[in-house]
């Protein structure tokens, strides 16, 4: 049985009233094809325009079309014929379909009804369409403009308190009018004035950064755009590349996104554009023109005029490290830390996000101002800018802190066919999600974990960090891993990293390679065992050193799980080296804390040719342990039993 059209309009009872309060609305659905695009109750709740009864007409056009026959663009019936864009998402299950920054929500769209002999067809969205509106003093409103006149009649629309003089100069200046005039499809971001400041900013607006502000032949709404996909502007070309970026954030209590940022890349700069990443909010988002899509935001892109200290001081209360910001200003250490920041030449920042704060493990430590202080300096490397592609193409693996004796270490891994920079310190391994913010003096990395706040245990910590893989899944064969779970004991774990399994395969490719085997998951327990140590207190590389220092022949005994291992420590420039059996190890990365014990990451297992023997015989390949280990063990049974 169908449906009346006006029946279905009934439930959609805001929209209906207005659309039964416009003449032109009530004569068109009565009399003539027409397609409407009805907004849900609950997406007029959330509108805060002017409910103009002639909006109604933004969301009409005069011909019926079901979504597979919209097209990229469609005309509606609002006075000028303002487009309505239409965007199709390709999606795992089914297509999204927008229009303009409205979500059709498909399971209550494409309804179809006759009316006096003509087709009219429904599709429900997420969202009121918002067109470009006359200004209330202007006497000369514009009706349907494209960005060149959005931008050079800007008095006559109304944005707002917003004011485009600025930016609208520097393209006169600079003759770049023809690229607003287009006839194309483009997305322009366009800085408001009060991103200006400080004066100088306008000085550094060239031609090339105003390329920067345009995305040609792609029309972007922010909800029809795919979050954290660079796009081209016109500013890529050979000598330059520019990308620019959406970049949102959730605000749980809200349907749709609450904040959008727009990002752009300087990937390859020249000695007017400085590489790397600026970042402006949209203030004003979604302005539909005859040629595209206008972002008002908060700040030009591109240029660089800001140091380390002035992008955490100009974090307003929305801005992505507005949470680190205010715990700097709010305490002594983040005081100091702060000013340090002012007095360094070349620096790199990994800020916590704002959600990275929110850790509950975060708030006893912040009472504490000398950990505080230390906290705050892991994530300060001073005298150098740290690019994400400096990291990659030097293949630089660790940097020492502002933090007394503290270092982080870097590691690219493949996350959804996308290669990504995570960073551990203090035994937190965190995941940059926003690279190469640019300052005067440095970059600044956002991160989303805060580094040095330990709060997974040994297990935890093997599962989760991307180059122990190797020795946690040896652990995994024969449940060796499971007592690493345990927050009563104190673990202090030699764990060879990844790259240490297979340095250690090139010398013994039998041995390594029998030990990953599951036939063999007995003996790799054991093996395993030789590098984990149960004490009170677990053992840092300071205090092993220390230790070695005055004991006989510097040579540490600790009591391993399998056996006594017996080390000797070097220490040369902060870096650590274990001598065992005369096998000089280096320790990759030492005391990595956790909350049940301390892991040092290792460049070679503790393992030699003699350890392990694979002989012949006739039944097969018997796997021996050495004549000293089966004493060793044999020699602890004994005691235990006694």
């Amino acid at each position: 049985m169908k449906i009346s059209f006006k029946n279905i309009i009934f439930y959609l009872f805001q929209f209906y009233d207005l659309l039964m309060s416009n003449t032109v609305s009530n004569f068109t659905l009565k009399n003539r094809q027409v397609t409407i695009f009805a907004p849900t109750n609950a997406a007029f709740q959330r509108y805060s325009g002017t409910l103009d009864e002639s909006l109604v007409l933004y969301h009409m056009i005069n011909l019926a079309k079901t979504t597979d026959q919209l097209g990229s663009v469609v005309s509606s019936e609002l006075e000028g014929n303002p487009p309505l864009w239409i965007t199709i998402r390709k999606g795992a299950s089914k297509d999204h379909v927008f229009i303009n920054n409205g979500e059709v929500l498909m399971d209550h769209s494409n309804y179809v009804a006759t009316n006096n002999g003509k087709r009219q067809v429904l599709h429900v969205i997420d969202e009121v369409l918002t067109p470009v509106v006359p200004s209330k003093t202007t006497t000369s409103p514009l009706y349907n403009p494209n960005a060149f006149q959005f931008l050079f009649q800007s008095e006559n629309v109304d944005i707002g308190t917003h004011r485009l003089r600025n930016f609208r100069q520097k393209v006169n200046q600079t003759n770049k009018k023809e690229i607003y005039n287009d006839d194309g499809k483009h997305t322009f971001f366009i800085p408001v004035d009060e991103g200006f400041l400080p004066s100088q900013r306008a000085d550094m607006l060239d031609d090339k950064v105003i390329d920067g502000h345009v995305i040609p032949n792609h029309v972007l709404f922010t909800s029809s755009t795919p979050h954290d996909t660079p796009f081209e502007t016109l500013a890529f070309g050979d000598n330059l590349k520019v990308t620019v970026t959406f970049r949102t954030e959730t605000d749980a209590s809200a349907e749709k996104f609450s904040k959008v940022s727009i990002i752009s890349n300087t990937l390859v700069g020249d000695s007017k554009h400085t590489a790397g990443v600026v970042q402006a909010e949209i203030v004003k988002a979604n302005i539909p023109v005859k040629n595209g899509v206008i972002h008002l935001i908060q700040r030009p892109l591109m240029i660089v005029d800001m140091s380390i200290a002035e992008v955490f001081e100009m974090q307003n209360e929305e801005g992505p490290l507005s949470k680190f910001n205010q715990i700097m200003a709010d305490s002594d250490p983040g005081r100091k830390f702060l000013a340090s920041l002012k007095h360094l030449r070349d620096a790199t920042v990994f800020a916590p996000s704002n959600a990275a704060w929110q850790d509950d493990n975060l708030r006893n430590i912040m009472a504490n101002e000398d950990k505080m202080r230390e906290i705050l300096n892991m994530h300060l490397i001073k005298d150098q800018r740290l690019s994400v592609e400096r990291i990659r193409q030097n293949n630089e693996n660790q940097a020492q802190t502002a933090a007394d004796r503290k270092s982080l270490y870097f590691n690219v891994i493949t996350r959804d066919s996308e290669q990504v920079l995570t960073v551990e310190g203090g035994g937190v391994n965190a995941t940059v999600i926003q690279a190469d913010i640019a300052a005067t003096d440095g970059v600044i990395h956002i991160i989303d974990k805060v580094l040095g706040v330990p709060h997974t245990t040994v297990l935890d910590k093997l599962r989760t960090d991307p180059m122990l893989n190797e020795t946690y899944f040896l652990g995994q064969l024969e449940s060796f891993n499971s007592q690493l779970n345990d927050s009563t004991k104190r673990y202090t774990y030699f764990v060879p990293r990844d790259k240490a399994w297979r340095k250690a395969e090139v010398s013994q490719p039998s041995t390594v390679k029998k030990l990953f085997m599951k036939d063999f998951s007995y003996h790799a327990n054991q093996i395993l065992e030789r590098h984990l140590v149960i004490s009170e207190i677990p053992y840092t590389m300071e205090r092993l050193s220390k230790l070695a220092k005055t004991a006989p022949n510097n040579e540490v005994t600790l009591e391993s799980v399998r056996d006594q291992l017996k080390i000797r420590v070097e220490e040369k420039d902060k870096s650590f080296t274990i001598i065992w059996r005369n096998e000089k190890i280096q320790v990759f990365r030492p005391d990595v804390e956790c909350t049940n014990g301390v892991i040092h990451v290792l460049d070679l297992p503790f393992l030699q040719e003699g350890d392990v023997v694979i002989a012949a015989s006739s039944s097969g390949l018997i796997f021996n342990l050495s004549l000293y280990s089966i004493l060793v063990v044999s020699m602890n049974w004994l005691l235990r039993a006694l």
